[in-house]
């Protein structure tokens, strides 16, 4: 899932030697926690936050698709602002 996000982060910013991904498991929950460069974040976001819906999206319906690889698992996705 770590990898899957970053291609779709890196393809998305103008500095992807800066995106960082942080995964973090618990008994029912992923979180994802992706940072990038300050000048990037905006462009994750996206107008109105739809690029963020959007990467969301993804990874919900990559979720289903996998679920018994995940174990059922809800992941969440957070961008990091420094």
């Amino acid at each position: 899932m770590k990898t899957y996000i970053k291609n779709i982060v890196s393809g998305l910013v103008d500095f992807p030697d800066q995106v960082v991904i942080n995964e973090v498991n618990g008994a029912s929950i992923t979180i994802l926690e992706v940072s990038v460069a300050k000048s990037d974040v905006g462009k994750l976001i996206g107008r109105s936050g739809k690029t963020a819906l959007a990467i969301r999206t993804l990874l919900n319906a990559v979720c289903a698709k996998d679920g018994k690889e995940h174990g059922g698992k809800r992941v969440l996705f957070n961008i990091l602002e420094d």
